[in-house]
């Protein structure tokens, strides 16, 4: 976690330590394991998808892709290079995600 001064590296330390908590309670929620991908989202960050042992999923965000993998280290979770058919293929989705992802054609909220 490179960062360009001593209050932004302890801003990125404390960051990197709270999303490895929130990591680690997901895991200890959803089965006792959870698989993670880092992905970057732009200037807002990096996405942290967890998939729990159970198939139950979730993200974080994080401020940069280091502290995003900082993170997850901490945590002790798996992290993947890519979020591949193995991941996706354990993902639970309920009614909550069909009808957002179907957005008004299935009455689900709009995309407005």
């Amino acid at each position: 976690m490179a960062e360009s001064t001593p209050q932004e590296k302890a801003r990125a330390e404390r960051r990197a330590n709270r999303l490895a908590r929130q990591i680690r309670t997901f895991a200890a929620t959803h089965g006792g394991s959870a698989d993670a991908v880092v992905e970057y989202i732009g200037a807002r960050g990096s996405r942290i998808v967890l998939v729990g042992e159970n198939g139950e999923w979730g993200d974080l965000v994080a401020p940069s892709p280091a502290v995003a993998a900082e993170a997850v280290a901490r945590a002790g979770v798996t992290l993947h290079d890519e979020f591949g058919g193995e991941i996706a293929h354990r993902i639970r989705t309920g009614p909550y995600e069909w009808t957002r992802m179907a957005g008004f054609q299935m009455g689900g909220p709009a995309n407005t």
